[in-house]
């Protein structure tokens, strides 16, 4: 084995960790990372502790066009943008600085998970290169929001400024609700 191999293989190793710890998918795993499947199992089994995740990816644009997944994508897009234009990231690379950040914006509550998690990011910046999902901006506030790139967008209202009428009115908003009530 050459030098450049083994540092190849080591930085391949850090790439794989960093991804686990955000919380990647085994099939996210294997396509950016050259490591074998095996290897990817047993170092997602060592730092998660339980075996990954079974069942297919996302593999519809439409969650990304709901209310409040579509806010949380637009964010993260918007900053995977500005990174690849401004700041010369790419591949994978750019796509875990992106979600990093929208992470600091978007905090998830304690004992809770992101909304957009990784592997949905990663996925939509796939749906992005395959020219299936764009950003329009909103006609009323003028930020950019994801959409489909089939839909007529010249008058796109994006779902802050014309939030649905159920928007927000989870069970987990009532039940706070209650709670502070009582």
């Amino acid at each position: 084995m050459t030098k450049k191999s083994v540092v190849s293989e080591a930085q391949e190793i850090q790439l794989a960790i960093e991804l686990i710890q955000l919380g990647a998918r085994l099939q996210l795993l294997e396509t950016e990372v050259s490591l074998s499947r095996e290897r990817l199992l047993k170092l997602y089994k060592e730092l998660k502790g339980v075996s990954p995740p079974k069942g297919m990816l996302p593999f519809s644009a439409d969650w990304f066009l709901t209310w409040q997944p579509n806010i949380h994508s637009s964010l993260f897009i918007n900053i995977y943008k500005f990174l690849v234009d401004y700041a010369g990231a790419t591949g994978i690379q750019a796509v875990m600085k992106a979600y990093k950040l929208y992470l600091e914006q978007m905090p998830p509550e304690a004992g809770e998970e992101p909304l957009l998690s990784l592997t949905r990011a990663w996925t939509l910046v796939r749906f992005f290169q395959s020219k299936m999902l764009t950003v329009a901006p909103c006609s009323k506030c003028q930020g950019k929001f994801v959409v489909n790139t089939m839909d007529l967008n010249d008058s796109y209202a994006c779902g802050l400024c014309h939030m649905p009428s159920r928007a927000g009115k989870t069970k987990r908003a009532k039940d706070a609700a209650e709670a502070l009530a009582a």
